[in-house]
């Protein structure tokens, strides 16, 4: 069967390139911020259902708000690195592991 290229499909680093600019320009490093964000409530999010913990229960955990955590959840808070330690550590029983790419 042949396959037929389709002029009407983009990559995703072309829509991204479309639609934000090119890597290093400030709307893209913007946008890669607020992603990186965005992952992190999700990953709270999916660690805290899979432990079968309500926001509130994960909250009393940690010492914080209902509210809190599902600010962070939806990527509608910045978080502070103590505080992500503390949900992680504390809360979801877990260890945060950073890396930096240069």
């Amino acid at each position: 069967m042949e396959k037929k290229n389709d002029s009407r499909l983009t990559s995703w680093d072309d829509h991204l390139d479309k639609k934000y600019g090119k890597i290093g320009t400030e709307s893209r490093e913007k946008y890669e911020e607020e992603f990186e964000a965005f992952k992190i409530g999700v990953l709270i999010q999916e660690a805290r259902k899979k432990q079968n913990l309500t926001q509130e229960q994960l909250a009393k955990k940690v010492g914080t708000t209902k509210n809190y955590i599902s600010r962070i959840e939806n990527n509608a808070s910045d978080i502070r690195l103590s505080t992500l330690m503390r949900i992680i550590r504390e809360g979801l029983g877990g260890h945060l592991k950073l890396s930096v790419d240069l």
